[in-house]
Parts: C-alpha cells; sequence; structure tokens
C-alpha cells in the first residue's frame, strides 16, 4: 500500500510540475518575444521570422531558469489537491507518515532537476549561444564581445620560453582586436616571457598578430633579451591551445556553456589568464540544480499540506509563493555577491538552496511532530 501510494502521489505531483513548467515558460517567452519585437525596431534585416526562431531557440535556457519556480508551483497544487480530497488525510490517518509519501515526489523533483543538469543544459547552452549570435549580429549596434571590450586582449599563457628550460609563463597584450574573416586578428602588440619564478625572459613587440591553428602568429616583431640589442624584425610563432571561439567563449555569457564543457574551459581559462570566476559559479549553480528542484518539493509541501477545516489555507499557499519568490531572490543576490568575488563561489552557489532545505524540513517538522 505504501509504495502504490507513493507511485500515486509521484504521478500526480510530475504532472502538475510538468504542466506548471509548460504554462510558466509559454507566458515567459510570449514576454520574451515582445522584448525581442521591441528589440527589432529600427533594425530592418529582422523580420517576423527571425524574430520568431530567436525566441524558440531562447524556450529551453528559459525553461532552465524557471524550473525550480514550476516544481514549487506545480507541487503546491497536486499536494493542496490531495489535501482537499482528503487523501493525504486518509493517508496519515492510516499510519504513513508525511516522510514516506513525500519520498517519491521529493525524488522525481530531483530526477528532473538531474535530468535538466545532465540532459537539458547541453541543449540549452548550444540554442542560447546560437540565439546570441543572431542577436548579436542582427539586434545588436556594437561588432560582438571583443569590441564591447573596447578592441584589447590581455591573456596569460603557458610558454616553453626561449630555450629548453622550464615551461614559463607569457602575457600577452593586443590592441585593435577583432574578427575579420574568421580569423583574430590584433595590432600592436606586446608579450613579456617570464620564468615559472616570474623573471622577466624576454620582451616582444610586433606589429600586428593572427590567432592561427595550434599558435599565434607575430608579425615584424622584434625580440628583446636582457643586456642585447633588439633582434631585426622578423615573423614569430607562439604556440597556444587557444582558439578563436574559445577566446569568443571567453567573453560569451556562461549559460553558452553546459555543464560537460565547462570543466575543461574553466581550466583553459585559468591557464590563459581569463577570469574563471562567472564559469565557476554557472558550474557549480548547475551541480545544485537537482537539491534545489527537490528543495523546491519540500517547501511546496510545507506549505499546502494543512488540512482545509484548520483554516488559513490562503494564507499558508500565498506564504509559500513568497517563501519561494525570497528564496529566487536571494539566490540570484548571492549569484551576484559571488561574481563579485565578495563570496566564495560554492557557497554562493550551494548556500541558498541549503538554506531553503533547512527551512523545509523544520516546516514540516513542526506539521508532522508538533
Amino acid at each position: 500500500m505504501p509504495l502504490t501510494l507513493s507511485v500515486y502521489i509521484a504521478r500526480q505531483f510530475s504532472l502538475a510540475a510538468i504542466a506548471a513548467l509548460l504554462g510558466l515558460t509559454g507566458f515567459v517567452a510570449l514576454f520574451d518575444f515582445i522584448d525581442l519585437l521591441r528589440r527589432a525596431t529600427g533594425h530592418p534585416q529582422a523580420g517576423l521570422a527571425l524574430i520568431a526562431g530567436i525566441a524558440l531557440l531562447r524556450l529551453p535556457f528559459l525553461a532552465m531558469q524557471i524550473l525550480p519556480f514550476a516544481v514549487q508551483l506545480g507541487g503546491m497544487f497536486a499536494f493542496w489537491r490531495l489535501t482537499r480530497s482528503s487523501e493525504l488525510i486518509v493517508a496519515r490517518a492510516a499510519g504513513v507518515s508525511a516522510w514516506e509519501f513525500l519520498a517519491a515526489p521529493v525524488l522525481c523533483a530531483g530526477l528532473l532537476g538531474a535530468m535538466a543538469t545532465m540532459a537539458v543544459s547541453p541543449l540549452s547552452s548550444a540554442m542560447f549561444g546560437r540565439a546570441n549570435q543572431l542577436i548579436s549580429r542582427y539586434l545588436s549596434s556594437g561588432g560582438g564581445p571583443l569590441e564591447l571590450s573596447g578592441g584589447q586582449l590581455w591573456l596569460r599563457q603557458a610558454d616553453a620560453g626561449p630555450s629548453s628550460r622550464a615551461p614559463g609563463v607569457a602575457i600577452l597584450h593586443a590592441r585593435g582586436v577583432g574578427l575579420r574573416h574568421g580569423t583574430l586578428t590584433g595590432s600592436k602588440v606586446t608579450v613579456f616571457r617570464l620564468t615559472p619564478q616570474g623573471q622577466l625572459v624576454s620582451r616582444i613587440d610586433a606589429a600586428s598578430i593572427r590567432l592561427a591553428p595550434g599558435a599565434w602568429t607575430l608579425d615584424d616583431a622584434r625580440v628583446m633579451l636582457p643586456d642585447a640589442p633588439p633582434s631585426p624584425p622578423h615573423t614569430l610563432r607562439l604556440p597556444t591551445d587557444l582558439t578563436v571561439r574559445r577566446v569568443e567563449e571567453s567573453f560569451a555569457p556562461a549559460d553558452t556553456l553546459s555543464v560537460w564543457q565547462l570543466p575543461g574551459f574553466i581550466a583553459l581559462l585559468q591557464r590563459s589568464g581569463f577570469s574563471s570566476t562567472r564559469d565557476r559559479l554557472h558550474f557549480q549553480t548547475l551541480l545544485a540544480l537537482p537539491l534545489l528542484t527537490a528543495t523546491m518539493a519540500l517547501v511546496a509541501a510545507g506549505f499546502s499540506m494543512r488540512p482545509a477545516r484548520r483554516g488559513g489555507v490562503g494564507r499558508m499557499i500565498a506564504g509559500g509563493v513568497a517563501a519561494g519568490f525570497a528564496l529566487f531572490m536571494i539566490s540570484k543576490l548571492a549569484e551576484e555577491f559571488g561574481q563579485s568575488g565578495a563570496l566564495p563561489v560554492v557557497l554562493a552557489a550551494w548556500a541558498p538552496t541549503v538554506a531553503g532545505l533547512m527551512l523545509a524540513i523544520t516546516l514540516l517538522l513542526h506539521m508532522e511532530d508538533g
């Protein structure tokens, strides 16, 4: 009987959560489409078909953002309906603990979050990245992320050095950086080659730079060594594992990378001297999503299983919605602190979820055990 009851409650919960997710995603997507139409004003090349395509490409991303709140709203509706029909009341009167029949819905919520992290995230990131490319090309006045950064590029990468000594570090600064025919180019280049201990080995000044497969190509490069005159201008190759796509991705939103791509990309950013804070925070947020959806299921149960005869059901449901919204706002605030460096990345990603879990467990303990 408990297994049959658990399966029944889990099915009701899952159907309500999925319905809430579809409804909320459609509602938010409508406003997103309207906003894209507004941004298309003054861009005659952006037709209605293009705007609709961009909106469709953004749908999985919107669903990922809405999922925790949809799980809570759908769960509150399912638990309230089961309580109103006295099904949960009868189950509890028969000796079935709330913890027993909540295990299956909470597990379903966690599985929804895990599926979103592992399966939907790659699709969402790819489609969202494509949508951003279309927005940058047809709806933005700027020329892309490199132009938005002032056309300058700073990076640090591993460097074999001019001799066979242990690998050191190369710090590269280029101005006038841009993409031309799919090739990353820049001018007025300065490269500092350092030992692993941070001592300057040489400086390179070049007129221009190009990112070729496997190496930076520096034109009219002059190498300056300590106690030696500058070398004659010549073409120099500086090995690198960066690509044009990876440089672009370093300026792009972290949401354009899936959970499977992020670890390797974070390591690459750290080797190249780019900040990886936002990418590490996004990675930890994706890892925390299954626990967050399970937490929202518990919050929904705690605020919606009050018997109707006790009264105050409306206030309890309103309190649940307010608690979910507060948890969402706290998570966004913690995310901002994490991106600014005021909070450690792991704490910023996991603390709001753990706090919501403690709140839900406390509420259920009070309701179940008094």
